[in-house]
């Protein structure tokens, strides 16, 4: 009674006492439904952390869903009971192997149902899986594996060469090649054969290793993706995994019934999140190698899927496939849920395809801050009531746009941003607090990178999340920029995801990487875009016109460079540190380029003599 006393009154007293009374009933039932979701997500996490373990959930989850299906990929439909037994035989031979509890096994396969199974019989052991990225090759792969100090390696036979191709330079690792059913491979040599020696394995629940299992024990590695530097190995005890998973599941009312679809690779951290869903509470999980937008919505249909999971670019590349037609399919998703749905298309998007529900996150795997927009909020990454502001592990700090430096005060500490005023987002570190604990990374270093000690007071420590929001009066979230992509041009701060949003729907939904050069004899940075032109059909005309009419003129690239594709992560992401490198250089780059002309007002051809005048301070902008 006191706790609700303490809660509700100062609400009930800022709604109505605050600038935006106008809207106070709205807020007042979005935050009396946050408070719910709150202490109903309290009361869940508590019951299953008496369990400790993923794995002793997963057992009580088998005694009611056993011949329910868990996974089902391709025209395979893999039962609770079929997880049960493959996981047992994990856990049983690489116990024979010699492997003991907090030891590593890196984990590098495309997606499959045995991917999940794996991990999950690692866990019963108490071996730890590090999901190492299938798109690395050479020094970057290498420098995962040795960053997680992994004992030995499963990979799948479609991607044995990437293996080889670095094996001389592991030897004391073990290799264990998991071949396709379709397919009869070679090993490579020193490798075992783990597709055979697990059909000698006990089918029998390992319950002794299990039950000494603990709910701070690690149970995955998961890495950064890489985009500012080399991958960081993520550290994930079952609490960690266990208390995000169940916070998800309670705000957006997952349940046994629902059937996911998830075409993210089983690496990265969302993707993760779903098999665990899988695990924890006994709903079932679609498993696609690799995403089709085209393909996207005879999936759906055909697995009846009521969820999907969504991440960068995925939703933009579904809505472009269909841009140009109507839309009649008659689907059962009614939630999708993720992050990196733009605003710029978040209601064509839902309208189009008639989703009821938008759960947009804000976190990373290696944070300790996560926020949800449960209210379709358009273009919102999570909210938290400003009422509560003071109990409340995220802030919003002031920084240099630019760098993404925070800037301290003349006492010494950080300064709160203003409510509207971008800044840095910070997480208050707890390391005996569930929600706001901050368990690091494998490498030490990497961790106190990381760490901002000391904000508002002596001996405080957050997490500093690199990213740049901003915190409407309502209390909702907005993403700007990662700190580093921001640039200065004209004395104004451009947001390139801004940019790049505006540009993408002029080009009919193609991509657009926006980032900043420097011009000699200029101040800051320049905007340059990178167009992704597939059909080379990309007229420069009315291209300047059409920026001119969307954004401001600060905003406005003064470069453009018109490619045939450019990298993404795994998660749809797009890189731009190669391009940004090579700015506007036309003795390195072939691709066709042009530059805003000043007098003409419109982009022309960039060409040798125009290069040499911009450097020389001949042409200005």
């Amino acid at each position: 009674m006191m706790l609700t006393v303490l809660l509700v009154v100062p609400l009930v007293l800022f709604l109505f006492c605050s600038d935006y009374c106008k809207s106070a009933f709205q807020i007042f039932t979005r935050d009396l439904k946050f408070i719910t979701n709150v202490l109903l997500f309290k009361i869940r996490f508590r019951s299953l952390e008496k369990k400790e373990t993923v794995a002793k959930i997963f057992t009580s989850i088998l005694s009611k869903h056993s011949h329910n299906v868990a996974f089902y990929f391709e025209e395979q439909k893999w039962t609770f009971l079929d997880v049960e037994i493959y996981s047992n035989k994990i856990a049983h031979f690489f116990k024979k192997e010699g492997y003991s509890r907090n030891e590593i096994v890196a984990l590098f396969l495309e997606n499959r149902p045995e991917y999940g199974c794996i991990w999950l019989g690692l866990g019963k052991i108490g071996v730890v899986s590090a999901l190492i990225n299938t798109n690395l090759t050479g020094e970057v792969l290498l420098h995962s594996i040795k960053t997680a100090k992994v004992g030995g390696i499963i990979y799948s036979s479609t991607l044995k060469n990437v293996i080889g191709i670095i094996a001389e330079k592991i030897p004391n690792i073990k290799l264990y090649q998991l071949n396709d059913k379709i397919e009869t491979c070679n090993l490579l040599r020193g490798a075992v054969d783990l597709t055979t020696k697990l059909k000698t394995q006990s089918e029998s629940s390992p319950t002794e290793d299990i039950n000494n299992g603990k709910l701070t024990d690690k149970l995955l590695l998961i890495y950064t993706s890489g985009t500012t530097g080399l991958p960081k190995a993520t550290v994930l005890t079952n609490k960690r995994i266990i208390f995000v998973n169940v916070g998800a599941s309670t705000f957006a009312k997952l349940s046994s019934d629902d059937i996911v679809y998830t075409c993210l690779p089983f690496y990265h951290g969302s993707a993760a999140a779903g098999i665990t869903w899988c695990f924890l509470f006994g709903l079932s999980v679609v498993i696609k190698k690799k995403f089709s937008a085209s393909n996207f919505w005879n999936d759906c249909v055909k697995y009846k899927c009521t969820v999907f999971q969504y991440v960068g670019e995925i939703c933009r590349y579904i809505l472009a496939a269909h841009n140009d037609t109507e839309f009649h399919v008659q689907h059962h998703v009614k939630k999708i849920m993720g992050n990196g749905l733009r605003p710029q298309i978040w209601e064509k998007f839902v309208r189009k395809f008639n989703i009821k529900q938008v759960f947009e996150v804000y976190g990373s795997i290696d944070g300790n801050t996560t926020i949800i927009n449960t209210e379709n909020k358009v273009g919102a990454v999570g909210f938290f009531p400003r009422w509560a502001s003071f109990i409340s592990p995220v802030k919003l700090i002031k920084c240099d746009e630019e760098t993404g430096a925070p800037i301290q005060g003349s006492d010494g500490f950080y300064q709160l941003c203003k409510t509207g005023e971008p800044g840095l987002l910070i997480g208050n570190i707890d390391f005996k607090n569930n929600m706001t604990g901050f368990f690091g990374y494998q490498d030490k270093t990497d961790t106190e990178k990381k760490l901002l000690r000391s904000v508002f007071r002596t001996g405080g420590v957050y997490f500093n999340s690199g990213d740049i929001l901003v915190q409407d009066e309502s209390g909702y979230f907005y993403f700007r920029d990662r700190t580093g992509d921001t640039f200065r041009w004209k004395g104004e701060n451009v947001s390139t995801s801004e940019v790049e949003a505006v540009i993408s729907n002029l080009l009919n939904l193609e991509d657009a990487v926006v980032y900043g050069v420097k011009v000699p004899f200029h101040e800051g940075r320049a905007g340059m875009v990178a167009l992704i032109d597939r059909t080379q059909s990309f007229n420069v005309n009315n291209f300047y016109d059409n920026l001119n009419h969307y954004l401001p003129m600060y905003c406005i690239p003064l470069f453009v460079r018109v490619v045939r594709s450019v990298s993404l992560t795994g998660t749809f992401k797009l890189l731009k540190v190669d391009l940004q490198r090579e700015g506007f250089d036309v003795g390195k780059i072939k691709d066709k380029m042009f530059v805003y002309d000043v007098n003409k007002k419109s982009f022309v051809d960039l060409n040798e003599k125009m290069y040499d005048d911009i450097l020389t301070g001949k042409i200005k902008f």
